[in-house]
């Protein structure tokens, strides 16, 4: 990387007033960097971006990786419950994201975070003020001794280890759950589930609430399905009065969102609850929080005949 661009000069000079990174490791780090302008391309192929529900729940939710799921349970069952002890979130969520995300630690990615993250700084059409501040935060990581910032790999998009965390979300939510005195996503099983369930616990997640339901329009319903947003944009009140059916006891005032899905047999309506919102916080699409919700159902219910 050009270390004379104004605007990597300029990132320099913000991170050596902002943060306790030594000067010129960070300018010997940032020298190494290699620019990657595929990965812009590979950001726009993303299967939330690219494919419809019906085939994105196909990726998803196969049997191998419900099968791994469950055995990632049976081995981790004793610290998975601990956890939800003490943040009230229950195994299934967890194990909806590990299997989403890497599958359980087996595709962690395959690209040097590094060049990702000077890539997209300062290349992104759109988002590059975004991920200048992931670059800062993954610099500080590596001057901290959480990990090797020049070797360190992970996705296209800068999510990184066992729980594909970005370089933000690991400064403010990772926790030592084993004790050790580190925080380690890449190595530590027991750190990786704190971490997940203390970052859905930090964007609200409430224990004992629902997730999604299944849900279907009575004729002449009014009712608009969400299209985006990390909030639910209704309660539960409007949308039964605008003709929204489930088969749930919920209290009207609580917060809700009708999604619209396109499934193999058409749309399929969800009655989305405000812990579906929390874990759209790990990932913005619906697709991924609908799905990451049926995977920890499936493996922790065993019924996988059905949307649940």
């Amino acid at each position: 990387m050009d270390l004379d661009d104004p605007a990597v000069r300029g990132f320099l000079e913000e991170l050596a007033a902002e943060e306790q990174v030594s000067p010129a490791q960070a300018r010997e780090l940032l020298a190494s960097a290699e620019l990657r302008p595929d990965l812009i391309e590979l950001m726009s192929r993303a299967p939330e971006a690219a494919v419809e529900w019906a085939a994105y729940r196909r990726i998803f939710m196969d049997s191998r990786r419900i099968s791994a799921g469950k055995a990632f349970w049976r081995l981790h069952g004793e610290v998975l419950a601990g956890v939800a002890r003490e943040t009230g979130v229950p195994a299934s969520v967890v194990l909806g994201i590990l299997g989403v995300e890497t599958r359980y630690g087996r595709i962690t990615g395959r690209h040097r975070v590094l060049d990702v993250l000077a890539t997209l700084a300062f290349h992104h059409p759109r988002r590059g003020d975004f991920f200048r501040r992931e670059l800062k935060d993954f610099m500080v990581l590596g001057s901290e001794g959480a990990l090797d910032a020049a070797a360190v790999l992970g996705s296209y998009a800068g999510a990184m280890g066992r729980a594909q965390f970005i370089p933000s979300s690991y400064r403010r939510y990772a926790v030592d759950g084993d004790g050790d005195g580190r925080r380690d996503l890449f190595g530590s099983w027991r750190d990786v589930l704190s971490s997940v369930a203390a970052y859905l616990s930090a964007h609200g997640w409430q224990r004992g609430g629902g997730v999604a339901l299944p849900a279907s329009l009575a004729e002449g319903s009014t009712a608009k399905p969400q299209q985006r947003g990390l909030s639910p944009p209704a309660s539960v009140g409007a949308l039964r009065a605008a003709g929204v059916l489930f088969d749930a006891s919920l209290s009207d005032d609580t917060p809700a969102g009708l999604l619209r899905m396109l499934g193999p047999n058409g749309p399929e309506y969800w009655l989305a609850l405000p812990n579906f919102y929390v874990i759209t916080r790990y990932n913005r699409s619906y697709m991924y929080a609908l799905v990451v919700h049926q995977l920890g159902e499936a493996i922790t219910s065993g019924d996988t005949r059905r949307p649940l």
